[in-house]
């Protein structure tokens, strides 16, 4: 394995461990949609994160873990796969002109929605997914589009896109094998900073459900 691969898996777990005492319950916003990054990722399995444990706790991680592997692809795009990378930086250049919101966000809100949920009885007067759609005044117009593929160029790019995918496969699985070596260390902190507020939660939870109506 990749020691370079190995040794920034060991700084994304560094990373999360020492994040984790400041997360609290209290934090975790609800959610009406499974979040895709973490469900069912194998990542979480081989951290041993895939059950019993607050999704904001999950993702703090995943996401982490995820810009390794978006990094890798991103190197290996840049060398390897040139047309590939021309298509990706000119959809850069076209999203420049935007406010995009989600930039600057730490890792654990990263691909997380800034929005709550619409309420129709209490309309907002703007939303942040709102903007992101507008341009910005101080914005130059965004460059035109790209001149359409030939035929030769839409089969050479799928074949990039097909490379980056195995690519992205091969870094993950990678991935894995190294984070399984921190799951000690992983499980150790749950224990010690997650379980006992989840508890705890749970204690109060069950206070106010057995307790009788109040008496007026």
């Amino acid at each position: 394995m990749d020691r370079s691969l190995e040794t920034r898996v060991s700084q994304a777990v560094d990373a999360w461990l020492k994040w984790l005492p400041r997360w609290h319950p209290s934090t975790h916003t609800g959610r009406t949609r499974v979040c895709r990054r973490c469900f069912g990722s194998p990542v979480m399995v081989a951290a041993g994160l895939d059950h019993d444990v607050p999704h904001a706790v999950q993702h703090g991680l995943s996401t982490r873990v995820k810009a390794i592997v978006d990094d890798v692809v991103d190197d290996y795009t840049n060398k390897n796969l040139p047309l590939l990378r021309h298509e990706l930086t000119e959809a850069e250049r076209r999203k420049a002109a935007t406010y995009r919101p989600e930039h600057g966000l730490e890792p654990e809100y990263d691909g997380l929605p800034l929005d709550p949920e619409p309420d129709p009885s209490a309309p907002y007067l703007f939303t942040l997914a709102g903007l992101a759609d507008l341009d910005t005044p101080q914005a130059a117009p965004p460059p035109p589009p790209p001149p359409p593929l030939s035929d030769e160029e839409k089969v050479a790019l799928r074949t990039e896109i097909r490379l980056a995918d195995e690519c992205a496969i091969h870094a993950g699985k990678l991935v894995c094998i190294a984070m399984a070596e921190h799951r000690g260390r992983i499980e150790r902190a749950v224990a010690i900073y997650v379980e006992p507020q989840v508890a705890a939660l749970l204690s109060d939870l069950s206070l106010e459900l057995d307790a009788p109506p109040s008496q007026w």
